[in-house]
């Protein structure tokens, strides 16, 4: 079941993405540390109405943001609808354990239909572009790289940008 996320619920949030930020390091992907995700974001994210979880038997299992706020790195990017229209997915995360089992399929099915439900034109995210494997995930769905962004808190590396036109 996917439903909006819960401030009590953030300590459970915050050990998935921990967790998922160890399994990439591991694999080589220093794409999460640290700085990112923090708690203040996803305080945010619930603040907003923008925070969704998945879970099985009442245990999240993973996590989704479905923004309508572009951040300012997003302003160069040549888009291919004009903006003010389109959702922002952020923080996509499924714990390790739970991986390879459709899990960040069914989230961004539930956010496309979200977003298409509530009259957007298009998705809109970045995944980092040492991590083929989400590259691979995002292209397979539909969406379009366009051009690259940098969080020098995560990394040296780039953010690719990628959208999909509902």
């Amino acid at each position: 079941m996917i439903r909006r996320a819960k401030i009590s619920e953030i300590a459970d949030i915050l050990s998935i993405t921990k967790a998922c930020a160890v399994k990439m390091q591991q694999n080589g992907i220093f794409q999460w540390n640290e700085h990112y995700p923090s708690k203040q974001a996803f305080l945010k994210d619930i603040q907003r109405n923008e925070l969704y979880v998945i879970e099985e038997n009442h245990i999240i299992l993973g996590t989704i943001v479905i923004s309508t706020l572009m951040d300012d790195e997003y302003i160069p990017i040549q888009w291919l609808t004009p903006n003010g229209n389109s959702s922002y997915i952020h923080r996509l995360s499924v714990h390790p354990n739970h991986q390879g089992k459709g899990l960040a399929q069914g989230l961004m099915d539930f956010a496309e239909s979200h977003s298409k439900k509530n009259g957007f034109v298009s998705v809109r995210l970045d995944t980092f572009s040492q991590n083929k494997r989400n590259q691979r995930f995002y292209e397979q769905r539909g969406y379009q790289k366009l051009g690259d962004i940098f969080f020098p808190k995560q990394s040296e590396h780039p953010f690719h940008c990628y959208e999909l036109v509902l």
